[in-house]
C-alpha cells in the first residue's frame, strides 16, 4: 500500500519550496513505461508550468487536490482562457480532469499546496506536451508578468 499523509505531503512540500522550479513530483507510478502515472505534484506559488496539450497520443490529465489551493485553468488555441476553476478542498472544489488536445495550465496560489495528479502513460518527454506558442517558455523574460495576469483573471 502506498500510504499518502500529511508526513509524506510535507516532505514533497519542502523539496518543492527548495527546488528552484518551486515545484516537485513524487511518483507512484514504477517507470515511464507504465500506462497509468500517479504522482504528488507539489508547487509553490511563482512555479510557472507554461500552457500546454497531450496530443499525438491523446492524454487526459486529472487533478485533485490534497493541501492548498491549486488554479486548473484551460485555453482556445489563441490562448484566450476558456474555463478554470480553483481546486479548494475547503470550498468543496476538489479535483478537474482536462480532456486530451486542451491547452491547459495549473498554478498555485497557497504555499504548500499538493495536488494528485493522473495521467494517461507512458511518458516520452519528446513527444509528452505540446507546448504553447502564444505563451512564454519557462524561464523566459515576462513569465512573472504572464502568470500575474493569468492569476488576476482567473481570481476575477
Amino acid at each position: 500500500m502506498k500510504r499518502i499523509d500529511e508526513k509524506l505531503i510535507a516532505s514533497v512540500s519542502i523539496k518543492a519550496q527548495q527546488s528552484s522550479r518551486l515545484r516537485m513530483n513524487l511518483n507512484f507510478h514504477d517507470g515511464d513505461s507504465d500506462s497509468c502515472h500517479r504522482m504528488l505534484n507539489a508547487i509553490e506559488p511563482g512555479s510557472y508550468i507554461q500552457p500546454h496539450k497531450h496530443e499525438n497520443p491523446d492524454k487526459a490529465e486529472a487533478f485533485f487536490s490534497l493541501k492548498g489551493r491549486i488554479a486548473v485553468v484551460e485555453f482556445d488555441d489563441d490562448g484566450n482562457i476558456t474555463d478554470s476553476i480553483i481546486l479548494d478542498p475547503s470550498r468543496g472544489n476538489f479535483g478537474a480532469e482536462v480532456l486530451p488536445r486542451t491547452w491547459h495550465m495549473i498554478f498555485s496560489l497557497d504555499e504548500g499546496s499538493v495536488a494528485y495528479e493522473v495521467k494517461h502513460g507512458p511518458y516520452d518527454v519528446s513527444i509528452d506536451k505540446k507546448f504553447a506558442s502564444w505563451a512564454p517558455a519557462e524561464g523566459d523574460e515576462g513569465v512573472d508578468t504572464y502568470l500575474e495576469e493569468i492569476r488576476k483573471k482567473v481570481l476575477d
